[in-house]
């Protein structure tokens, strides 16, 4: 499948309580051994990467996050179909990842990952 879905993030006002809930929930293990506090899913090497963590705004998200060869490219183009940025093309320090994200014509929030 070209540009598939890779990772999903499950945000909200308390991340640690969130993490909580989908440990107790699913019996999920999740990591947020880091300065950000963003607790990555052990999905085992099986299926599609998470996180569960604390919204920069606190308000509730779930985000899917897609594969492209070029972030920029496909934020020009979600722009050009009606979609808003939401945040430009970004690398996350330390970690060898770029993303970005944007909102579609509907609201929902999409993310982009360089892959």
């Amino acid at each position: 499948m070209p540009q598939p879905v890779v990772h999903f993030e499950i945000l909200g006002k308390d991340g640690k309580a969130l993490q909580s809930f989908y440990k107790d929930l699913f019996g999920w293990k999740i990591d947020a051994d880091n300065p950000m506090d963003y607790g990555m899913l052990d999905n085992g090497g099986e299926r599609i990467n998470g996180g569960v963590a604390a919204s920069q705004d606190g308000s509730p998200t779930v985000c899917v996050y897609i594969q492209v060869a070029d972030p920029q490219a496909a934020l020009d183009k979600a722009e050009k179909l009606g979609a808003t940025t939401v945040m430009p093309v970004s690398e996350i320090p330390g970690a060898n990842v770029t993303l970005a994200q944007f909102k579609d014509p509907a609201g929902n929030v999409i993310g982009l990952l360089k892959g």
